[in-house]
């Protein structure tokens, strides 16, 4: 079913009014597309170096698969509301996304953001885009190739990630006295490794390697250890908003049914990106399973 049309379906079963067969924009908005309509835009929350998902790019605009999947959201919405609106953008970093949406700054946060149920208290998620997991950066020849070398090390970690819980879980558990650190952001962090302030970088596989290609480094660095977390990666919107729920549910529906979330994931992270570099990952068989997932079920 075309988006136009699906839409139209969700919203006259959500707002309980029946639509003419040439107005699909429903009588009764409320919340985000209610706003949205309102104002004519949409404020995206975007990470600056959380390569390939949200970064900046030579000209300094925000580019990556997690915005390209929001742009197929606000073109969605446009359509719900019955005109284009324009985009609007707010950098964040990993302690102020989630404020950023909850608050009402942005509208939606594009970047590579770990769906939990302690988020999800404040904050409502996509179907998932992504799945990740914390692993460890060092340097080539460290002695470092798993958590459990890390006593009396230091490991670096991006303030407000997931990340940071799990290493500090991690030291408790396994009781392995290591120094942790924390940065505004992943560029930061990989910049205390490569200055040698700290012995290791914790935070999620694939922005590792990303971090690393885009330096033009990845003969410097090893991500070693196995996984110590679960990290499935969803886009952010406002938490207790129906339509909004509806919209974004469908669109990915749709997305994954015709095969775009396939096609950015190639776009992304098989091809060359506009720096030059190569992330060279394939799509894992969870993620595979996910999208037939969303293809299929029902909203």
């Amino acid at each position: 079913m075309p988006v136009r049309r699906l839409l139209a379906c969700l919203f006259a079963a959500c707002v309980g009014t029946a639509l003419a067969q040439d107005d699909p924009v429903p009588a009764q908005l409320t919340g985000t597309l209610f706003k949205a309509r309102s104002t004519g835009a949409v404020t995206i929350a975007y990470r600056e170096s959380s390569i390939p998902f949200s970064y900046l790019s030579q000209r300094g605009e925000p580019i990556g698969y997690s915005i390209e999947l929001c742009r197929r959201v606000v073109e969605a919405m446009g359509e719900a509301v019955g005109r284009e609106l324009e985009l609007k953008w707010l950098p964040v970093t990993s302690e102020s996304r989630i404020d950023a949406i909850a608050s009402g700054r942005a509208d939606l946060e594009c970047g590579s953001t770990t769906n939990n149920l302690e988020r999800a208290k404040r904050v409502a998620f996509s179907p998932i885009i992504f799945v990740s997991g914390t692993k460890l950066l060092v340097k080539r020849g460290s002695s470092i190739k798993s958590f459990r070398d890390l006593r009396g090390k230091s490991v670096v970690v991006t303030a407000g990630t997931t990340n940071e819980q799990a290493m500090r879980d991690l030291a408790s558990r396994f009781k392995i006295d290591f120094k942790l650190v924390s940065a505004r952001d992943h560029a930061e962090s990989f910049a205390q490794l490569r200055a040698g302030s700290v012995d290791a970088f914790a935070t999620d596989d694939v922005l590792l390697y990303g971090l690393v290609a885009a330096n033009g480094e990845g003969g410097k660095y090893d991500v070693v250890g196995e996984f110590l977390s679960y990290d499935p990666y969803g886009l952010m919107y406002r938490r207790g908003d129906p339509q909004m729920q509806r919209l974004v549910n469908a669109t990915f529906q749709e997305l994954a049914e015709d095969g775009e979330i396939e096609r950015q994931y190639k776009r992304w992270f098989m091809k060359k990106l506009p720096s030059g570099y190569t992330l060279g990952l394939p799509m894992s068989a969870q993620l595979e399973t996910i999208i037939r997932a969303t293809a299929t079920k029902p909203d």
